[in-house]
């Protein structure tokens, strides 16, 4: 049975809207994360920090040892929510490519997890960032397709024009 379901893409691509469809969907409950609800989370000397996480004014996203130390803690705790019974949708931005995915690997040995890519074309995600008005221009165009370099998926959706119910849908059918 599918315990944990990890949607990586880049800055808005299309992530949350995917997760809230999905717990509308799924017929147990799940619980969704997203990488901006750590960030959220974090005292506002990390959020500003070079040892803490960087917005910079292009859209680079720079980590420092604080944030990946809290990161690390905060992907422990899920997969310990999971092996508690807990089922988990994590919205997540892969910076590192594979790199990033392997840590979550490392974290979630033994879970079972669904793996999805959700991919959108720059521009559109440009357009939505802007529209957001809650992202620093650059972010959605630089993590494109970095986000997905090396990582391996079971499933990939693209909303470049597909609405998040009908992505969702298709992420529904590989749900066990």
């Amino acid at each position: 049975m599918t315990q944990m379901i990890v949607l990586n893409g880049g800055s808005s691509s299309g992530k949350s809207g995917i997760a809230r469809c999905l717990q509308a969907l799924l017929p147990e409950p799940w619980l969704s994360f997203g990488v901006d609800t750590l960030i959220e989370a974090m005292p506002a000397s990390v959020r500003t920090s070079d040892a803490g996480i960087v917005f910079a004014p292009d859209g680079e996203v720079i980590v420092g040892p604080e944030f990946r130390t809290l990161e690390t803690a905060w992907i422990e705790g899920l997969a310990t929510m999971a092996r508690a019974g807990a089922r988990i949708i994590v919205d997540e931005v892969f910076l590192g490519g594979a790199a990033s995915q392997q840590r979550w690997q490392q974290a979630l040995g033994g879970l079972q997890v669904l793996w999805v890519g959700v991919r959108c074309d720059g521009t559109i995600a440009a357009g939505r960032e802007v529209a957001r008005g809650d992202r620093v221009a650059g972010m959605a165009v630089s993590q494109a397709d970095a986000v997905h370099r090396g990582v391996l998926y079971d499933l990939e959706v693209d909303t470049t024009h597909t609405e998040s119910m009908e992505c969702a849908r298709t992420v529904v059918t590989q749900v066990k």
